[in-house]
């Protein structure tokens, strides 16, 4: 598979930058006051305390917030790769032009997880990483879900032709659903507010794309 278009992976970079800028965020370590949080390695700092105080403070979000987050970055990656992908092998135009909406949507969605956890200090992911890399539920927490394994993309990418577009989207209407089950999950276990409207967006816009999919799906001609 391809990386990230550069203009997107670049806008991303700098982005981060910029946010981390204003709120002290990046890959430094963490200042005096924060920890990590319980499972995770490095992957994730807590709130500081409040200057003389010796209790931490309670933040708004949770684990559950954060995970969520962390892991959709490189989870809407996939689904960048697999647009990018659609615009030269996809036979049917309604099929490329699915994709460019898909590719469309992603973008900004990434840019607000992504603006949302560096002004908490916590790592951002690259769009363009492994997603296994930041898949929680290897440390007892909700999963990643819906992501396509190394023999999947490999038989996607040998693809073209009619044969593409149906696989393509047979394998992308997985991918949306496993988003749209990850939403679900923080929905439910999450407690901060900004995290939940995100998660709320991402829903019913890739319900509105899984709909759209299935139409599309039933209306090419079978192979």
């Amino acid at each position: 598979m391809r990386p990230l278009r550069p203009l997107l992976a670049a806008a991303l970079v700098v982005g981060y930058a910029a946010v981390a800028g204003c709120s002290g965020a990046g890959s430094a370590p963490p200042p005096e006051g924060h920890a990590h949080l319980p499972g995770q390695g490095d992957h994730t700092h807590a709130t500081p305390t409040k200057p003389g105080s010796s209790a931490t403070a309670t933040p708004d979000w949770n684990h559950d917030d954060v995970s969520y987050l962390q892991m959709m970055i490189p989870h809407h990656g996939q689904a960048l790769d697999l647009a990018e992908l659609a615009a030269t092998r996809a036979a049917d135009p309604r099929v490329r032009a699915l994709a460019a909406r898909t590719e469309a949507a992603r973008g900004p969605e990434v840019w607000l997880m992504a603006g949302w956890l560096a002004e908490r200090g916590i790592d951002v992911p690259s769009p363009d990483e492994d997603p296994h890399e930041y898949d929680h539920g290897e440390h007892g927490h909700h999963p990643m879900r819906g992501l396509l394994a190394a023999d999947d993309l490999a038989a996607l990418a040998d693809a073209e032709g009619p044969a593409f577009d149906r696989l393509f989207l047979d394998e992308l209407l997985r991918h949306q659903r496993g988003a749209i089950a990850m939403a679900d999950d923080v929905l439910a276990t999450g407690t901060d507010p900004r995290a939940a409207e995100i998660a709320t967006e991402v829903r019913a816009g890739q319900r509105a794309e899984v709909a759209r999919m299935e139409r599309l799906l039933a209306q090419l001609p079978a192979s």
